[in-house]
C-alpha cells in the first residue's frame, strides 16, 4: 500500500520545484484534489491560482478575493505560461478532460504545461510533466475517506466516524447509551464501507446501527465484541486482537483505526497494513518492506526538524523517558 500525506506532497513539490519553468505565472488546479498542490505551488512561488472554470472566465484567486487575470485576456505577446495541475494521474480522464475543455473555450494561443504531482510511471501521454513515480495500490491522505478502497477496508466507529466516549458516557449503562444514541459525528465517509470493527459489545448493536443510519453511513458488515461487560474487555485486554484477528481473517486490505498503540498492534498482528487516523501515519508490519522504508525516509526530515526547533530535543528525551519509566512527569 503507497501512501503519501499532505506533508509528503510537499516534500515532492520543493524536491522538484526546479522541473518547472522559471516563466510560469498562473497555476490552474484541476478540482477538487488539483487545487491543493495549485495552492501550495502557488504559495511557493508568489503567483496567482484559479481553477479551471475560472481560468476560462479569466479570474484568479487573490487575497481572499477573485480578481482578474490580465495574461489570458491580454496581448499574447505579453502571455507567459500557464501550469496546468492534477495530484494524480492514472488512466488520464481527468487530465484529457481538462484540456478539451480549455482547447474549446481558450484556445491555443497560451502556452500551458500540463503537470501532475504523482504518476504510475514517470512518463504519461496525456502530462507533460510527472515529479513523483508511486505504483498502485496508493492512497493519499486527502482523499482517504472517499476512496473506494474504502469497499475492501475494516474501519473502526469511535475516534473514527465519531467523537471517543468521555469517562463519565463510558459507564456500560445509561450514560453511555445517551452517547450511542447522541454521538457527535467525527469524520465523513463517502463510500460504502466493507467492514465496520469496533470494540463496542455486542448488547449495544442495535443503538450502534440506528446511529449509523441517521448518519447515513453505508456499510456492508458491522462486527462487535461479543463479552457481557466493558469490564470483563478491560480485564482480558483484547481491543486490538479482536480488531485484528478479524482483518487478519477478512478479505479487507486496509484497516482505519482511531488509537496509535493499537493500530500498531493491529498492523503487527495481522500482519497488514493498518492507517492511523490520530497520526495520519499508515503503519507497515514489515519494517523490512519497500513501503515501510520509503515511509520513514519521506518522514526522517520532518522528526530531525522537531528534534531541532527549540525545545525539541528535550521534549524527545522526556517522551522517551515517559515510554520507559511508564508514567509522565
Amino acid at each position: 500500500m503507497n501512501y503519501r500525506s499532505v506533508a509528503d506532497l510537499n516534500d515532492t513539490i520543493m524536491r522538484n520545484f526546479h522541473r518547472l519553468p522559471n516563466d510560469v505565472d498562473l497555476v490552474v488546479g484541476i478540482p477538487r484534489s488539483g487545487l491543493l498542490p495549485a495552492n501550495l505551488l502557488g504559495l511557493i512561488a508568489n503567483i496567482p491560482v484559479t481553477d479551471i472554470d475560472r481560468f476560462i472566465e479569466g479570474k484568479t484567486y487573490g487575497f481572499g478575493a477573485t480578481k482578474q487575470w490580465a495574461g489570458l485576456r491580454s496581448d499574447p505577446a505579453l502571455r507567459r505560461r500557464v501550469l496546468v495541475i492534477d495530484d494524480s494521474i492514472d488512466t488520464g480522464a481527468s487530465m484529457r478532460e481538462a484540456r478539451q475543455k480549455i482547447r474549446d473555450q481558450v484556445g491555443g494561443d497560451t502556452p500551458i504545461l500540463f503537470a501532475a504531482i504523482y504518476g504510475t510511471r514517470d512518463c504519461h501521454k496525456d502530462v507533460d510533466l510527472v515529479l513523483e513515480t508511486v505504483p498502485q495500490p496508493r492512497i493519499f491522505q486527502w482523499n482517504l475517506l472517499h476512496h473506494k478502497i474504502l469497499n475492501q477496508s475494516c474501519v473502526d466507529i469511535d475516534g473514527v466516524l465519531c467523537v471517543d466516549p468521555t469517562v463519565e458516557q463510558n459507564d456500560d449503562g445509561s450514560a453511555y447509551e445517551q452517547f450511542l444514541s447522541n454521538a457527535i459525528p467525527l469524520l465523513r465517509v463517502t463510500q460504502k464501507v466493507g467492514y465496520l470493527v469496533t470494540s463496542r459489545l455486542e448488547k449495544y448493536r442495535r443503538h450502534t446501527e440506528d446511529w449509523l443510519s441517521a448518519n447515513r453511513v453505508e456499510y456492508g458488515e458491522l462486527i462487535m465484541l461479543d463479552l457481557p461487560s466493558a469490564e470483563e474487555r478491560r480485564r482480558l485486554g483484547v481491543h486490538a486482537s479482536f480488531k485484528a484477528n478479524f482483518y487478519k481473517a477478512s478479505d479487507a486490505t486496509l484497516f482505519i483505526e482511531s488509537e496509535p498503540l493499537q493500530a500498531a498492534d493491529i498492523a503487527r498482528r495481522s500482519a497488514k497494513p493498518v492507517f492511523c487516523i490520530e497520526t495520519q501515519h499508515m503503519l507497515h508490519p514489515d519494517k523490512l518492506s519497500a513501503a515501510y522504508f520509503g515511509q520513514s525516509v519521506r518522514t526522517l526530515t520532518q522528526k530531525v526538524q522537531r528534534v531541532n526547533q527549540k525545545g525539541g530535543y528535550k521534549a524527545v528525551v522526556r517522551k522517551a523517558a515517559e515510554r520507559l519509566l511508564g508514567g509522565s512527569s
